[in-house]
């Protein structure tokens, strides 16, 4: 039967893989704490970034429905829990790995999709989340600038179409036609 301790590690671990966006695994082989400290600043507030034990961590995502981490409980094992932005957190892991060689990353999963170390690595290279949609929102404002001057061209377009054939039907009426004649005294 398992220890109440152990039960909970995992009853914990669970709801942190449920509640998560997507989760990293990393090898912290190496690494003092003072760097782990600034890993964890380096990911921002939307990321928990934990040691765990691998036997524990297997079955609580087994609990949660991920099997695809699986082959990656090896070794001493880190995963940083991304609640917010992913792309904010792989950036953060990619930075720290790029100072400090001893940060090796093994892969994750992001929205129960699982993902190899380089396509998180293809995810921090992403804008973040916000400029992704301002540019949607300012691509989306500019067609709508277009199409309103379209539709603003077309009734314009027709005003001074109508105000030439007006113009030019004047200009025949007054030299083509016969002055009206005076009456015969």
């Amino acid at each position: 039967m398992a220890r109440p301790d152990k039960a909970a590690a995992v009853a914990e671990l669970t709801d942190q893989f449920r509640s998560s966006n997507a989760a990293v695994l990393t090898e912290y082989r190496g690494l003092t704490v003072a760097q782990l400290k600034e890993l964890r600043r380096s990911l921002g507030e939307n990321a928990q970034y934990a040691v765990v034990k691998n036997t524990l961590t297997k079955i609580a995502a087994n609990e949660a429905g991920i099997d695809a981490l699986d082959d990656l409980f090896s070794g001493p094992t880190a995963v940083a829990f991304v609640t917010g932005d992913p792309v904010e957190s792989a950036k953060g892991l990619r930075d720290f790995a790029k100072d400090n060689p001893s940060l090796v990353i093994k892969g994750g999963v992001l929205d129960g999709k699982a993902l190899s170390a380089d396509e998180i690595k293809k995810l921090a290279d992403l804008e973040s989340r916000e400029v992704l949609l301002s540019k949607l929102a300012g691509a989306m404002k500019g067609k709508q600038s277009q199409a309103a001057a379209l539709f603003q061209a077309l009734p314009s377009k027709f005003v001074r179409t109508a105000e030439a054939l007006r113009a030019k039907k004047e200009e025949q009426g007054g030299a083509g036609t016969p002055a009206p004649a005076e009456a015969a005294e």
